[in-house]
This record gives structure tokens, C-alpha cells and sequence, in this order.
């Protein structure tokens, strides 16, 4: 008897693949990120659960989410959006579009860049 194989898979890169930012008002949130992003959010119910998709051709998805038991929350997972080289521009339109910015544009380190804060409204 030989030992048994295993089939071998790539290591993973990237651990996350998919996100969710929980809504009380879909409508609310998906214009807000539309504005700070310049989007178009595509808007899709599902049963009880309606979810407004963050535009993704490569890379991470993620979607904005309300339904039983997606509920906001100021604790727990922290999610950093990338706002490649526009930032200053993305946080000049967040209080304009109901948003708060918690924690202004900070430097990480040279290497790192810069981070920023908000609560979507």
C-alpha cells in the first residue's frame, strides 16, 4: 500500500475574498458610496436581502447588505477601502454626502501611505 496524495493547491495571497458592510438603509448607503466613489452601485434583492455590489472586475468583491440579522456596528471587523491616488478627493466628499471622517488622512510610513476613518452616515 502506498500513501495516500493529497492534491496540492497554491498557497494562498490574498485571505480575503469577498466583504459585506451592513446596511439599516440600503438606498441610504449605496448613494453614499456612489458619491464619495463616483459609482454606479448595482442594486439586487434576493429574498428578504437586498445588496447594492461595489463595481469589482479583479480583485476583492464586496457588497453593501440589509436584511435579518445585518445589523451596523460601531465594533468588530474593521474594513480599509481602497482609494488609490484619489483619497484626498474621496474624503473631501464624505461630510457632503452625510458621512463623518473619524480619523483624517494619516501617514502609515513611507512605504505603507496613508489611512483615513469614516462612518458612512
Amino acid at each position: 500500500m502506498g500513501a495516500p496524495s493529497f492534491k496540492q493547491h497554491p498557497k494562498l495571497t490574498d485571505y480575503v475574498n469577498w466583504f459585506e458592510i451592513p446596511a439599516y438603509d440600503l438606498v441610504r448607503a449605496a448613494a453614499f458610496y456612489n458619491t464619495i466613489y463616483n459609482i454606479n452601485m448595482e442594486v439586487v434583492r434576493n429574498g428578504e436581502f437586498v445588496m447594492a455590489y461595489f463595481p469589482a472586475e479583479h480583485g476583492v468583491g464586496g457588497a453593501l447588505i440589509q436584511g435579518p440579522g445585518c445589523y451596523p456596528n460601531d465594533s468588530g471587523v474593521l474594513i480599509y477601502l481602497n482609494a488609490g491616488g484619489d483619497m484626498d478627493s474621496i474624503l473631501a466628499r464624505i461630510e457632503g454626502a452625510g458621512g463623518r471622517i473619524i480619523m483624517p488622512r494619516t501617514l502609515i510610513g513611507d512605504q505603507a501611505g496613508h489611512f483615513a476613518l469614516f462612518i458612512d452616515s
